[in-house]
């Protein structure tokens, strides 16, 4: 693959397998490390942001406590996910530090990004961890997941987040080199793929089982999580990690598969949003915050004039125009009753009357679906607005 920059993307999210971060004698591959954070500190430099999903934990434990390579049982991969969560924590951060980067530990676990509170509550870390050009470094959080609650691989998990995150690059780094037509090391003929557009189930039959027994992943998983990224838009890379510098060598035209965002891509969140047969609540808001709405902006509580409904955090509000017509639908970003305290307010008097430091949007941007324009004074186009049924 060649003509591909990393730092032309805006967002990437870059997952590392455990067997290229972990060696099953010495322990955590130091120098490999190394090399890949000069990559991603040069890609920072050049304004790109880069999230990090970390696999390795469990591996690293497991080499710090001596269990070998026997099957662990859930309360022994539990424990050496402890031990190496500490371990490779302080590894990134080190790594990080020599370049002057500061970096921030996010453990989660499926329901963080599945279960619409606690998605918000974990997407609004990250982001405030990259407007503090922080560096995220994401990691299922093995020390409580068991195996009806966790994602089980971090290709999927990664996938999640570069979606989650709206990113436009999600680059998995492994013992694979890209995807073939079949498994090279059984068929000496199977062909190299330089570039997927689009994944049909052809190319998902092209799926193996995991390359390492220090993964869990295999092929069919880093599918999964390209079906789960190119359908919300977000370009996605396959390409060996092996190599020291492999974000580097990918610039440099490495051997690695590209795989396409889809043309037209399904705001599965955004759809799931509008499609709330009944919202838990509703908020009217003035003529300055409808037309910030359809300049693509935040709804702030000083827009807001009245609330109405027993809803919570995280529940999907009717946002009410000022003619008494639906104007959107979102996630609200605060219960009613501190809604109706805060309903007028300016940002910087919010804290006063709920006594916490609050978010500044009553419903933020990215969980907004704006309705079908109905009225002469909504029949603007404005760019970059996603308007429901459009």
């Amino acid at each position: 693959m060649s003509g591909i920059s990393l730092s032309s993307y805006r967002r990437v999210t870059v997952k590392i397998g455990s067997a290229l971060l972990v060696d099953r004698a010495a322990g955590l591959r130091r120098e490999w490390l190394a090399a890949l954070v000069d990559d991603v500190a040069r890609l920072a430099a050049a304004g790109t942001e880069v999230l990090v999903v970390s696999s390795g934990a469990i591996a690293l434990g497991r080499t710090v406590l001596g269990l070998g390579r026997r099957a662990l049982r859930l309360e022994e991969s539990q424990a050496a996910a402890a031990v190496g969560q500490i371990a490779l924590a302080g590894a990134w951060s080190g790594e990080l530090g020599r370049h002057g980067l500061i970096s921030g530990q996010v453990l989660v676990t499926l329901g963080d990004t599945e279960e619409r509170r606690r998605y918000l509550n974990a997407r609004a870390t990250i982001s405030t961890l990259l407007k503090m050009r922080a560096i995220p470094v994401i990691n299922e959080n093995d020390t409580v997941a068991t195996s009806e609650i966790r994602y089980g691989d971090n290709d999927r998990l990664a996938a999640r987040v570069a979606t989650m995150m709206g990113g436009d690059l999600l680059v998995l780094l492994s013992d694979v080199d890209g995807l073939y037509t079949a498994a090279p090391e059984r068929d000496p003929t199977a062909r190299f793929i330089p570039v997927v557009d689009r994944i049909t189930p052809e190319i998902m039959a092209m799926g193996g089982a995991a390359a390492s027994d220090l993964s869990r992943g295999g092929m069919r998983t880093k599918l999964d999580a390209g079906r789960i990224a190119t359908a919300a838009g977000v370009a996605m890379i396959i390409a060996s990690g092996k190599q020291l510098g492999p974000l580097s060598a990918i610039d440099r035209g490495a051997r690695a598969t590209l795989f396409k965002p889809s043309p037209m891509p399904v705001r599965a969140y955004k759809t799931w949003i509008a499609g709330q047969l009944e919202p838990a609540g509703r908020i009217g808001i003035d003529d300055g915050a409808l037309r910030a709405l359809l300049q693509g902006k935040s709804l702030l509580p000083a827009g807001v004039k009245r609330v109405e409904g027993a809803f919570s955090r995280g529940d999907t509000v009717a946002i009410m125009g000022p003619d008494g017509r639906e104007a959107g639908r979102g996630l609200v970003a605060y219960d009613a009753a501190d809604a109706v305290k805060i309903a007028g307010l300016k940002t910087g008097d919010i804290a006063a009357v709920l006594g916490y430091e609050a978010r500044a949007a009553m419903v933020h941007r990215d969980d907004l679906v704006l309705s079908q324009p109905t009225g002469e004074a909504d029949k603007r186009k404005v760019e970059g607005t996603d308007v429901a049924g459009a």
